[in-house]
């Protein structure tokens, strides 16, 4: 009467751990253990369920599958190009001397092939681009701008110190006296044009071009003529009369040899040579440059960059060198530069923040006006708001400068029946009118900004501010303001700095004048047209200063960021 017990039901113990049992499972056809992950299913599988899953599973990728994709070869291609750009940037670099990029540059290309050709790097292949722009494009630029602004570079000081001694030398030549004309020819191979000499005394035929000094070659001289020369073509009279060929032959300067204060030879025909000699002659175990004909003496100044005499008197061009914190402190401190320079900050803080309150009251009460339900129409007067903000700024700034003037302007013509006010010409109007404009062309983003806000702000919130008895005045400004700020106040921090660089409206609008007398700096400049007055538009341009000043831009901008988004967090908690 005993029941027969099915032992395929039972539980039997594991062999490693007894404590566990290990059930049937009947969804995989093997075993699985009692209150632990599943124990190699596929190990007990049967061999239909075995083949079942695999030809579920499908065939797993390899990597000779990987390459017969179309992908694999688009970027295949892709790599092709960006590797050819980087090895010519590369090859450019190892030319002109510029080991750091040549450095940087071989890093970035062996990073980017390892990232795009690994199977591991799937996150990277999506933030390479972005970290290499911005290693190029922010690092990079805000990096060599702060270099800049500790160095001399400007007008006369661009290059190095051997540069700068080579171009005095050769700037300074003139035929030397009592030098002979002659025999010569125009000659050219294949790293371009140069200049055969023959010394008559000798019968020796030089050549050299503007990089490599005379040296003795073989070729043919006979009756007074240059025809041929070993290795080189000898260019005939009707190829040296070409006019693109003119100026380059005119160009021609062969250094007699590799002193440079042997001087050079130069052509003015074609067919005979002079030599001609520097009026200065530079010793390079004093570092000093004499000037032959007065005698004066001028000594090199590494801490100015330039060769100067007793009395103060430099010659250009200077080199580039490490001048610390000079332009720092000039800006403060240089009685020409220090106060244009603190004006132009004030005003760089009044323009920006007055731009930014303007535009954002005068938005935050369109936005309230026009949110308004009640309001018929209320969506062709939002669309009329934003034309402003759709007509392109610089044309419009250029027609307002049309509108302000002084004898022919709208404004003054009929809108003030012929008045004469100097909207642009007078220094404080010239600031108003800026800030007018400047509400035209800010405003409608502003009302963009605030209706959108506004249109979020939950409804139970106003209601019950009017049952509270909160007249409409105070609800304004107690409830619906604050709650504005907490999402407009990022926004208001990047038109602060917009406004602070607002570069094209100062240019096109003023120009930054009227001007201090004596100086290209205006009353309405602000930094950052003060930095481009500087760097391009002085007669002599100071890159250091005007890097300095972009610094302090910098420095000033992301204080107010930062401030401005402490300001956001206790917004936040209201």
């Amino acid at each position: 009467g005993g029941r027969v017990r099915d032992s395929s039901k039972q539980p039997r113990r594991c062999a490693a751990q007894p404590h566990l049992a290990v059930l049937p499972d009947p969804l995989q056809g093997g075993y699985r253990r009692n209150g632990a992950k599943r124990a190699r299913v596929e190990d007990t599988m049967s061999e239909p369920v075995k083949a079942a899953e695999k030809k579920k599973a499908g065939p797993k990728a390899s990597h000779a599958s990987e390459v017969t994709r179309p992908g694999f070869f688009v970027k295949l291609i892709l790599m092709m190009l960006i590797d050819a750009l980087g090895l010519y940037g590369i090859f450019t670099a190892y030319m002109v001397g510029s080991w750091t990029v040549l450095a940087v540059l071989a890093v970035l290309l062996l990073v980017v092939n390892w990232v795009y050709f690994s199977k591991r790097m799937i996150p990277a292949k999506y933030l390479v681009p972005g970290m290499v722009f911005l290693l190029i494009y922010q690092v990079f630029v805000m990096g060599y701008t702060g270099y800049v602004s500790f160095t001399n570079y400007g007008q006369g000081h661009n290059s190095s110190k051997d540069d700068a001694i080579a171009s005095i030398l050769q700037a300074s030549e003139q035929r030397a006296e009592g030098a002979p004309s002659l025999p010569a020819a125009v000659v050219e191979d294949s790293s371009g044009l140069g200049l055969a000499v023959v010394d008559t005394a000798t019968g020796t035929i030089r050549v050299g071009d503007s990089d490599t000094p005379l040296h003795e070659v073989s070729g043919t001289y006979a009756a007074g003529m240059l025809s041929a020369v070993d290795g080189y073509k000898v260019l005939t009279i009707a190829e040296i009369l070409k006019p693109e060929t003119q100026q380059k032959v005119s160009a021609i300067k062969v250094p007699a040899s590799s002193d440079p204060n042997d001087g050079s030879y130069r052509t003015d025909d074609g067919s005979s040579a002079y030599l001609a000699k520097s009026r200065y002659n530079y010793d390079e175990a004093a570092d000093t440059l004499t000037d032959t004909a007065s005698g004066v003496v001028y000594t090199a100044n590494n801490k100015i960059g330039a060769f100067v005499d007793a009395d103060g008197n430099q010659i250009d061009p200077g080199w580039r060198v490490f001048v610390g914190f000079d332009n720092y402190m000039n800006m403060f401190a240089r009685g020409d530069l220090a106060g244009p320079f603190l004006k132009a900050l004030l005003w760089s803080f009044v323009f920006a923040g007055a731009s930014v309150l303007s535009t954002f009251a005068l938005g935050l009460i369109l936005g309230l006006v026009f949110a308004d339900k009640r309001i018929k129409g209320r969506k062709i007067y939002q669309s009329l708001m934003i034309l402003p903000y759709a007509f392109p700024a610089f044309l419009a700034t250029l027609v307002w400068k049309g509108m302000l003037n002084k004898d022919f302007g709208f404004i003054n013509q009929v809108v003030l029946g012929g008045a004469d006010i100097p909207w642009l010409t007078d220094g404080l109007l010239a600031k108003f009118s800026i800030l007018g404009v400047n509400l035209w062309l800010g405003f409608p983003y502003m009302f963009l900004v605030c209706l959108g806000a506004l249109q979020s702000l939950p409804g139970d919130v106003e209601e019950a501010a009017k049952i509270d008895g909160a007249s409409g005045l105070r609800t304004v400004w107690s409830i619906k303001l604050p709650l504005v700020l907490q999402s407009t106040v990022p926004l208001l921090i990047a038109s602060f700095a917009f406004n602070f660089n607002n570069f094209s409206l100062i240019y096109m609008l003023t120009g930054g004048g009227p001007n201090y007398p004596g100086l290209d700096v205006g009353q309405t400049d602000i930094l950052i047209s003060m930095v481009y007055k500087i760097a391009i538009e002085s007669g002599s341009p100071n890159y250091g200063l005007a890097s300095a000043m972009s610094i302090v831009i910098f420095i000033v901008v992301g204080v107010i960021a930062w401030l401005g988004f402490r300001q956001t967090k206790t917004l936040e908690e209201l």
